[in-house]
């Protein structure tokens, strides 16, 4: 059956769901508006790992096959804890400019038919369209105009964070950590062009004042930090986008995702913590299950339905993952003491439900025991998402 659906919002979300329709049934109408010019877009690069290659290549392998192309790779982890580093070997990672991205799903949305609009951004639910997907934004301006249906829930973060780039190219996914004499300040910094990295830095509120972060102007923020980070840059500048400013992460939730035609994807209907890495990742993901629930079920309220079950249930798990992972950074005095490679092992940790409960060191101990232990590491395999089921169900 022919239908009409418009995406308002031209990132990941909105670009792959109008392909993987356009691929169900060339018969379809699909638009995607995007309010911002071609070309422009916020944020460096992204970051994503094998499995969500894996998945798009059976939705869509051209998609898959140009995305990993023009990504680069690293499987290292490397902590720089005051002048120690320690490096851990792991699972391969991949960076993509968020620019070059959006550019090769939107030539592959539009070689398959799909009408992709700029400076087109239409506030209010577009007529005529059978279906409406709001894949605008945490800030969703469709989602905004039915928040209370929604039940749209914004809770905020402690520590202060900024996006930034660099010319310093990382050859593996950095950890810098810093002390200052107004506490600790850090950053996450990963490659994602042959030229280019993105750098994240995180401090405290404490911390944020106490250094004049909160006072100071664009320049001299940029050239404090580079003074921080010194080392880990290696004369290399930080690049700052045009408007970037300090931020508290808000993770936003939805109670309901769809109502009557219209339906939320990505981070209009979800946010979970940078610190986690999945944005994108679950961007696309959400897509393909939208997908898969028109395929399968005629009916569209079915299919919105079975999309939102389906999806709220799969992001449980990394939902409650990101709260931990940006509690362990709001913690870090617990852990920052730690001799450098036992840090280093909690940091990979820090999703565990049960990590904040139990002393460092023992948890440390004990992990490191369970590692060497077939039926400890499935025990523990199948322990955490109950647990972090356990504890989601307390807090609502």
């Amino acid at each position: 059956m022919r239908v009409k659906v418009v995406c308002v919002g031209g990132g990941p979300a909105g670009l792959c769901l109008a392909i993987l329709l356009k691929r169900q049934d060339p018969a379809h109408d699909v638009t995607v508006h995007e309010r911002n010019p071609e070309g422009s877009t916020y944020g460096w690069g992204v970051t994503y790992w094998r499995g969500l290659l894996d998945k798009l290549q059976a939705y869509d392998p051209e998609s898959a096959r140009a995305i990993e192309t023009h990504s680069v790779r690293w499987s290292d982890g490397v902590a720089h804890v005051r002048d120690v580093t320690t490096r851990h070997h792991g699972d391969e990672g991949f960076g993509i400019g968020r620019h070059r991205l959006l550019d090769l799903l939107a030539g592959r949305a539009r070689a398959l038919g799909v009408r992709v609009e700029f400076d087109s951004g239409p506030t209010g639910p577009p007529a005529g369209a059978d279906l409406v997907v709001a894949a605008d934004g945490v800030h969703s301006a469709l989602r905004t105009h039915r928040a209370g249906h929604f039940g749209t829930r914004i809770t905020p973060g402690r520590n202060h964070y900024i996006w930034l780039g660099t010319t310093r190219v990382f050859d593996a996914f950095t950890f810098a950590f810093t002390e200052t004499g107004h506490g600790w300040i850090w950053a996450y910094g990963y490659g994602y062009s042959r030229d280019h990295s993105t750098c994240v830095v995180e401090c405290s509120p404490q911390t944020f004042t106490g250094l004049g972060l909160d006072r100071a102007d664009e320049g001299e923020s940029l050239a404090l930090l580079e003074k921080l980070f010194a080392d880990v840059l290696d004369g290399h500048p930080l690049i700052a986008r045009p408007g970037a400013s300090w931020q508290n992460f808000g993770t936003l939730t939805n109670r309901t995702w769809h109502h009557g035609n219209l339906v939320l994807l990505g981070d209009a209907a979800h946010t979970t913590h940078y610190s986690v890495g999945a944005g994108t990742t679950l961007a696309l993901e959400d897509a393909m299950c939208l997908a898969d629930a028109l395929r399968a079920h005629a009916d569209l309220p079915e299919a919105l339905a079975a999309y939102e079950r389906r999806r709220q249930a799969e992001l449980l798990s990394v939902q409650s993952a990101a709260r931990y992972s940006a509690q362990w950074y709001e913690n870090l005095p617990r852990y920052i003491h730690l001799p450098p490679h036992r840090m280093f092992a909690l940091l990979g940790q820090r999703h565990s439900p049960l990590l904040p409960y139990v002393p460092p060191q023992l948890y440390y101990g004990l992990d490191k025991a369970v590692g060497q232990l077939e039926p400890l590491r499935r025990l523990k395999r199948w322990l955490g998402p109950r647990a972090a089921r356990a504890l989601h169900a307390r807090r609502r």
